[in-house]
């Protein structure tokens, strides 16, 4: 059971590369069928314009989706207040990421080629022993990435609004548009910024955590994390130090059910730790990272302090009429690792597509059951990971002796590689049965040694 549930941790289902068609082609089948696109049949031609789609947020997720958008033909329109956003995010993104979205390699600060999981009693494990010459983690910054993404978007036709999404007119009527209320700030206005209204045939919420689009469906709510981080400048000598190497720390003292870490940027390190159970305690928890890694960042300055509400699972409700939600609005942050960056373009790119299909190039206009199928993609290809993901978290994070056990578990090197490949890919990774076996086998006297070790310390402590 537990090579089982680590196979799907470890792993994705099998992706194809990541070519976005927009035109309709029928598939050769045995039996010859007449192939037609769904969107003409079941939705109205659009005349003397095309389909109007919001997108509501500016990050990996608003980016993605109003390029994919554009690019298919649909009338794109991207809202996001903060242009310069800086998320408290760790940064770091997958090797297929770069691929597969065609990131340019100057917005990735660093190459990430090893990393350090250090336990609760201090015991690191070095992990990355398993990685080729040309694989690596990918470390940017939100506010570089973020705006890369929009200005693409942008360059393929899609319209950015400086503005601040405020509400959303729900429509009574089939197809009848839906009305946003937003702030504008364009500079004349100074702070305040001109109340502004848009029409629009669907909207994809991609505006966060605390996404408003969520509650103008009555979405629902969700568990969330407290992310605090802080950027800091270390001296050279000790920024050579990180040149490409992360650190990972877990322990109660860092986080009682998250990991603290310290990832490096383009001239410093961001510093950071996050928490459900025990929010209020977030920046004893921060300080308790900072005392970990103290003597690699002796004598750095902080040059910024971020802190940022993260999703712990997805919402009840992800869709309402025609209008979806991807990204951190939609709760797509993994358990255990908190990844976050890959997902929320994901999301957003297959909720595009979906449109553009549907609309038939933005031609037509689009019906709930054209974004639902989002959805149905979405769940068939990551919904298992997650769930495993939430058990492994609730495991091994569950207390100190369990979190000493996760770490010795990384020290195991067929571990290493089926994490790597699999983060790396995110495809399945077919596993050696013996191999399976065996760290079936070793995570069991793990976890064995863990509860013997929390059974002497709950003693201790009588």
């Amino acid at each position: 059971m537990t090579s089982i549930a680590l196979k799907s941790f470890l792993g994705l289902r099998q992706s194809s590369p990541e070519t976005t068609h927009f035109s309709y082609r029928p598939k050769l089948t045995t039996h010859r069928r007449k192939f037609t696109v769904v969107a003409g049949v079941s939705s109205p031609k659009l005349n003397g314009r095309n389909l109007r789609v919001a997108v509501i947020g500016g990050g990996p997720a608003g980016g993605a989706a109003a390029e994919t958008l554009a690019k298919g033909g649909v009338e794109t329109f991207l809202i996001e207040r903060k242009m310069d956003n800086c998320k408290p995010c760790g940064g770091a993104i997958p090797l297929c990421m770069v691929g597969e979205f065609d990131l340019p390699l100057d917005i990735i600060d660093r190459r990430v080629t090893k990393m350090k999981m250090i336990s609760p009693s201090n015991v690191a494990v070095d992990i990355g022993r398993t990685l080729k010459p040309h694989e690596y983690i990918g470390m940017v910054r939100r506010e570089v990435l973020d705006d890369y993404l929009r200005n693409r978007a942008k360059d393929n036709g899609a319209n950015i609004i400086n503005g601040l999404f405020l509400k959303m007119d729900i429509p009574k009527e089939k197809n009848s548009p839906y009305v946003l209320h937003y702030s504008s700030y364009d500079g004349k206005t100074g702070g305040v910024g001109e109340k502004c209204t848009l029409e629009v045939d669907a909207v994809i919420g991609a505006d966060g955590a605390n996404s408003r689009v969520a509650k103008s469906i009555d979405a629902g709510d969700y568990e969330y994390a407290i992310a605090f981080q802080e950027r800091i400048k270390i001296p050279d000598n000790k920024m050579a130090y990180y040149e490409d190497l992360a650190e990972m720390y877990v322990g109660d003292d860092v986080s009682p059910d998250f990991y603290g870490w310290v990832f490096p940027k383009c001239d410093h390190v961001a510093v950071g730790t996050g928490t459900v159970t025990h929010k209020g305690d977030i920046k004893k928890f921060q300080l308790a990272t900072r005392k970990r890694a103290e003597d690699k960042i002796l004598g750095g300055k902080i040059i910024r302090v971020e802190a940022h509400p993260i999703p712990e699972h997805p919402r009840p409700r992800r869709l309402s009429g025609r209008v979806a939600l991807v990204g951190d609005a939609a709760g797509y942050v993994t358990k255990c690792s908190g990844e976050g960056i890959y997902f929320a373009a994901k999301s957003g790119r297959m909720c595009a597509e979906e449109i553009v299909k549907g609309s038939a190039n933005g031609k037509r206009m689009v019906e709930e059951g054209d974004l639902r199928k989002y959805l149905e993609k979405w769940d068939k290809t990551y919904w298992p990971t997650y769930k495993v993901l939430d058990i492994l978290q609730k495991v091994f994070y569950r207390s100190n002796p369990a979190r000493e056990a996760f770490v010795e578990m990384c020290a195991d090197e067929y571990v290493q590689k089926m994490t790597f490949d699999s983060y790396l890919y995110k495809t399945v990774v077919p596993g050696n049965p013996l191999d399976d076996i065996k760290l079936a086998i070793n995570t069991i006297g793990s976890l064995v040694r863990a509860n013997a070790l929390r059974r002497e310390m709950d003693k201790l402590n009588v």
